[in-house]
């Protein structure tokens, strides 16, 4: 099984000199399965360097799995290259929206209308194909099962647990611990927080023993108070639930887009000292934009 990160940063690329270590293209994840079955884990703008490496493979069939629909997330989707070359098959798979009850057909539907974009879907030449998820449904693809996850985020967000033949690894996309919106005196306040325990458990469950864990880490804990509410998690509480979970790695993503690589390393340095290593605890660890894990 492998990985390898094509974009790490969150909400908006950064490129230039200050973030040329760590990338600054926005999230994007291939994995490899035994069998080299390709899987996508989101259509940042790394997608489009991802595709520029995959000519030797065509004609080929890729898997894109969409966490959620946030810009950052699919801005690189109608530039991935083999939507335009004959022969090729994509499968994209999401969240359908439960507001407007469309499928994950709309993420490319949406973003090759006309006006956005030069090129109409009609006019791409790959076979394309939309699956539309739900949470827990397991999907076979190859020798890898692929298993969404409900995690918290403004927009339905799924996280992605694939096994393949004994190893496996699960990515959060976007998230954020649920907090409590009644205040304790409040009479709803126990009932909801049951609500939120159960919720944690049943991640936490799905996440279990991972080899590999790539998280949502976008904020400092001081950070955090003003960014509430906004989906995203700190690096202490990607560190929490990969402890809870009793993962192998922990690779902390979504760094955030005004941070440089220099600043990036300082502040996960003051996180590590907060949540020194036991044992049996996961390695702690910085996505990078070019970094392959393979095992």
């Amino acid at each position: 099984m492998k990985i390898r990160f094509w974009g790490v940063r969150g909400s908006i690329p950064s490129p230039g000199p200050k973030t040329v270590r760590y990338g600054g293209n926005t999230t994007c994840i291939e994995v490899r399965s035994d069998n080299d079955t390709l899987i996508i884990l989101d259509a940042g703008t790394g997608i489009f360097p991802l595709s520029q490496s995959l000519f030797p493979e065509f004609p080929l069939q890729a898997h894109i799995f969409n966490t959620h629909t946030h810009w950052d997330h699919i801005q690189g989707l109608p530039f991935f290259i083999p939507f335009f070359v004959p022969g090729n098959q994509v499968n994209i798979y999401g969240a359908s929206d439960p507001i407007s009850q469309k499928g994950i057909s709309e993420i490319l539907t949406t973003q090759l209308q006309y006006r956005f974009f030069p090129i109409r879907e009609a006019e791409l030449k790959a076979d394309i194909a939309y699956e539309s998820l739900v949470e827990s449904q397991v999907i076979q693809i190859g020798d890898a099962l692929i298993t969404p996850v409900l995690m918290n985020h403004p927009v339905i967000n799924f996280g992605y647990r694939i096994d393949c033949n004994g190893k496996s690894m699960f990515f959060t996309g976007d998230h954020e611990p649920a907090s409590n919106i009644y205040a304790p005196e409040d009479e709803e306040y126990d009932e909801y927080q049951i609500l939120i325990e159960q919720k944690n458990k049943s991640m936490i469950d799905a996440i279990q023993g991972v080899d590999v864990m790539i998280s949502d880490a976008s904020y400092t804990p001081e950070e955090y108070p003003a960014k509430k509410g906004w989906g995203h998690g700190t690096y202490d509480t990607g560190m929490a639930m990969a402890r809870e979970a009793g993962v192998g790695k922990l690779y902390c993503t979504h760094h955030e887009p005004t941070r440089s690589d220099d600043a990036l390393e300082a502040v996960f340095a003051e996180a590590l000292t907060r949540n020194p290593r036991k044992d049996g605890d996961p390695e702690y660890l910085l996505a990078q934009e070019g970094l392959t894990i393979e095992w």
